[in-house]
């Protein structure tokens, strides 16, 4: 008995030991701790195989260190799992690695680093809790160039329900920092995400969060700094909240673009954002649509897509219909996509110039319904008798402020 007590023991003991640099996993009941190599080794095979082991009704914990993710993830498939992270994610710089093989998103040709999704996830970052995209190296490298092919998303959450993530940070994004993907009832709150180049390289596409296919989410204390849009909703978004939120020097909330792909349907509803602080930002919200002439595919050309965008409720910025890259121009009135009760309301504060906004709807597809008002508390850097409000095919809403002037 003594014997097999202490062979027992031994066996136990050696589920333990990993030889000098590895990473491994302990699990401990329905915990599994990702042990970073203390060699700076990558960490992904651990990470992946903590979420294969602990993947229903269990926790995966990160430590307070730093562990170095070189390949791609992907974690499906979870189910009432508690993301527990503590210390840093560090992405590594081999980008002819990452533009092969990162994964794709499945929508404009865009691709990602991290694809996770489950049902009843909770995401804790403890409000330290940090991914680090080593996002340097990507801004260098695209200089400027928009969407380039394979830069990777940091992270998208698919395929999920009831999903919430509080207290992350996310630092020097390779992309898009975050997507949703086909799903719904999602909580993203107090995120702090920070994206800034220290060379004469712009952060271009550094958005904050793109979803697509994605009903009831809630983006609540979020502070975002970027090169590019802090929020934007776009294919077949529904009921999107952004509350008590604060960017800076970003282009604020997109809604869009859509219409991207020739006669494809798609829309964007129900969507509202309150109680923003909105520091040197190109728009607090805009919409955007592709023109109706298809140039060129996605990520940097389309056009003739079909919808609606409905039941926007936001503070002051700037509709376009008139989308196109490369280039291209023309063609602004073409596009039949319909955008339909906007609303910018309640708005204090500094404007760089004398323009309120602009309003540019498709002579196609004029937009109805579109509402300025409560606009008294805003001061403008300007010595214009009024703010200039710029629109053209648009039909005001009751009590808006009036158009005066052409786009």
């Amino acid at each position: 008995m003594i014997y097999l007590q202490f062979l027992l023991l031994l066996t136990s003991v050696a589920a333990f030991l990993v030889t000098p640099g590895s990473s491994r996993v302990v699990k401990k009941g329905r915990v599994c701790t990702v042990i970073p190599r203390n060699d700076g080794g990558d960490d992904s095979p651990s990470i992946l195989s903590a979420f294969a082991r602990c993947n229903r009704d269990a926790s995966v914990v990160f430590r307070n260190r730093t562990y170095h993710v070189e390949r791609v993830m992907a974690t499906h498939g979870l189910r009432n799992v508690i993301v527990d992270i503590r210390g840093t994610l560090l992405w590594g710089t081999n980008t002819t690695y990452w533009i092969d093989n990162s994964l794709p998103l499945g929508y404009q040709n865009q691709s990602v680093a991290w694809d996770f999704g489950g049902e009843d996830i909770f995401w804790t970052g403890h409000g330290h809790g940090t991914f680090d995209g080593n996002g340097q190296v990507w801004y260098d490298l695209a200089d400027g160039t928009s969407n380039m092919p394979g830069r990777p998303i940091n992270l998208v959450i698919r395929n999920s329900t009831n999903f919430t993530m509080q207290g992350m940070r996310f630092v020097q994004s390779q992309f898009w920092t975050m997507a949703v993907h086909t799903a719904q009832d999602v909580l993203l709150e107090n995120i702090t995400i920070s994206s800034v180049s220290n060379s004469s390289a712009p952060t271009q596409n550094t958005d904050g969060l793109d979803t697509f296919y994605t009903n009831n989410i809630t983006i609540r204390n979020w502070d975002v700094t970027g090169g590019d849009d802090a929020v934007s909703p776009k294919a077949n978004t529904s009921n999107m909240l952004v509350q008590d939120s604060h960017f800076h020097g970003t282009g604020g909330i997109a809604v869009g673009s859509i219409g991207q792909y020739l006669g494809v349907f798609e829309f964007i509803e129900n969507v509202t954002a309150e109680r923003i602080i909105c520091d040197r930002c190109a728009h607090i919200g805009y919409v955007k649509t592709w023109t109706g002439v298809q140039k060129g595919v996605p990520p940097n050309g389309g056009g003739g897509g079909l919808g609606y965008a409905k039941n926007i409720v936001f503070r002051d910025s700037v509709i376009t219909q008139c989308t196109s890259y490369n280039g291209q121009t023309g063609d602004c009135d073409t596009s039949t996509f319909q955008i339909s009760n906007v609303i910018w309301s309640n708005i204090t504060g500094t404007v760089a110039n004398d323009l309120l906004a602009s309003l540019q709807c498709s002579a196609a597809a004029p937009c109805p319904d579109i509402t300025i008002e409560g606009v008294d508390g805003l001061t403008f850097n300007s010595t214009a008798a009024e703010p200039e409000v710029k629109c053209s095919n648009v039909v005001g809403g009751l009590g808006s402020v009036a158009c005066n002037g052409s786009v």
